[in-house]
């Protein structure tokens, strides 16, 4: 999405919700299609398609900026960075839009698409996106890229072509999409399906043309959740697939539709009110209450910032005060019961506001300590099927946040000073008296009945 409003997001939910249950009240109204449309032909398959697609619960997601992830600002500064992102044990890695971006009423968004079926020469070629797509794999990694079904560019050939594939007021004028300041781009009418079978036949493009596994999808919530429902399982059907599919939405029917993922922004509001004041305890009850009617195998994507938050917002580093703070978020997000992602420059604490709609190249060479710092961790977490996928359980305090996660007689435990002062915890009886091992330095830690702990300082403990 352009410039994220989490307001305006959840106005749209329930705007979607209140139509969707409108419909159901007139059969008559409602537009569902009950099996997949047939797919499309044409294209074949380039290479062999991943065989060891992550599952949902082990994926670490790394958000690629292009504009700013390489000097070039391209995919073969990706390719080139390959290295870093596998020390990050980063094993899906999701491309911003790499499409031609319109020009007409623009302001060069890589959100505003002019053709769904190229990439933009600013970063390549189709042959240039297979070697990415080829190399990452070698290494394990997954690569989806951003998906925006919901508007393109007011010079997309569909346009002129299809008028009536776009949403029209009472003039038969094309608008952009209602209640947003998106003046750059068009809005897509889904009552016209021979636009919902090109849109599928454009995603089909990729994932076999290029050999991608699958789309973090711009603005689910502004599309039909039949649209979803019937594009996934679609495309979950091409032989030999694993499709991963990410919605950048909050509507519960994301998962119905045959999302994995979904975007815990209530999580992030929550991580920034408490390390700016708040009891440590309200991350307990917000990630409660995310999960509580959450399908089984599905999850939150938990984060620190995003090309959003970066650009519009501020950096984790102003957000959370500096490394130690910034670090200490992250250890939050990344260890309670979401998919982590970890965004472009985040990891060496990045201090200006990162634009996407510009060139912006990240000063890579900033703050080694914190780069070891999230190598550290994430390789802990990937070896750790209990900081993965182990059952929760909390400690509520005002300024530490603690959590223990068990599974299969592995237990990891974590200790985390959300505030900018030293803090004795003290433990409750389950932990107190008991001994751990250091899960990042292997030292033997013998616990008490109280814990100190310095500012921003975080600890990660396992059995």
């Amino acid at each position: 999405m352009q410039h994220t409003n989490r307001m305006f997001i959840l106005g749209i939910s329930i705007l979607c919700a209140f139509i969707l249950l409108s419909c159901k009240k007139d059969n008559t109204e409602e537009v569902i299609i009950t099996e997949p449309a047939p797919m499309p032909t044409g294209y074949t398959q380039y290479g062999s398609p991943m065989s060891n697609v992550p599952l949902t619960s082990d994926i670490i997601m790394y958000e690629v900026n292009l504009r700013a992830f390489s000097d070039g600002g391209d995919i073969q500064g990706v390719i080139d960075k390959l290295d870093h992102l596998q020390s990050l044990h980063i094993n899906v890695i999701w491309l911003m839009p790499i499409y031609p971006v319109g020009t007409v009423n623009a302001i060069n968004s890589p959100y505003c698409i002019k053709d769904y079926k190229a990439v933009a020469a600013e970063y390549g070629n189709l042959t240039k996106m297979r070697e990415l797509t080829t190399a990452a794999h070698e290494r394990g990694m997954a690569v989806i890229i951003d998906w925006v079904a919901n508007h393109t560019a007011w010079d997309h050939p569909w346009i002129n072509a299809h008028p009536e594939w776009y949403t029209q007021d009472a003039n038969g004028t094309i608008i952009h999409p209602a209640g947003t300041n998106w003046t750059d781009v068009a809005d897509l009418n889904y009552d016209n399906h021979d636009m919902r079978a090109a849109m599928l036949d454009a995603m089909k493009f990729w994932v076999l043309e290029a050999n991608v596994d699958g789309f973090r999808c711009d603005h689910a919530d502004g599309v039909p959740f039949d649209f979803w429902q019937n594009t996934i399982d679609s495309l979950n059907s091409t032989p030999n697939r694993n499709l991963i599919w990410l919605a950048e939405g909050e509507r519960a029917d994301h998962f119905d539709a045959g999302f994995h993922m979904a975007y815990s922004w209530d999580f992030y509001t929550s991580l920034d009110n408490v390390f700016n004041g708040t009891s440590a305890a309200a991350l307990v009850t917000t990630n409660a209450t995310e999960y509580a009617a959450m399908p089984a195998g599905k999850r939150l994507l938990r984060f620190t910032t995003n090309h959003d938050e970066t650009a519009w917002n501020a950096t984790p580093m102003a957000l959370f005060n500096g490394v130690n703070g910034a670090l200490a978020a992250s250890s939050i997000a990344i260890f309670t019961n979401g998919v982590p992602l970890i965004y472009t420059g985040q990891e060496v604490g990045s201090t200006v506001n990162t634009p996407f709609f510009s060139n912006s190249t990240i000063a890579w060479s900033a703050n080694p300590s914190m780069k070891a710092a999230y190598q550290s961790m994430l390789s802990f977490y990937s070896s750790s099927p209990a900081a993965r996928s182990g059952a929760l359980t909390t400690y509520a305090s005002t300024n530490v946040f603690c959590i223990k996660k068990s599974l299969n007689g592995e237990e990891v435990l974590l200790f985390t000073n959300v505030r900018n002062t030293a803090q004795n915890f003290t433990l409750p009886s389950a932990l107190a008296n008991t001994t751990w091992i250091n899960a990042l330095t292997n030292e033997q830690v013998v616990l008490g009945t109280s814990i100190d702990l310095a500012a921003f300082q975080y600890l990660i403990l396992k059995l």
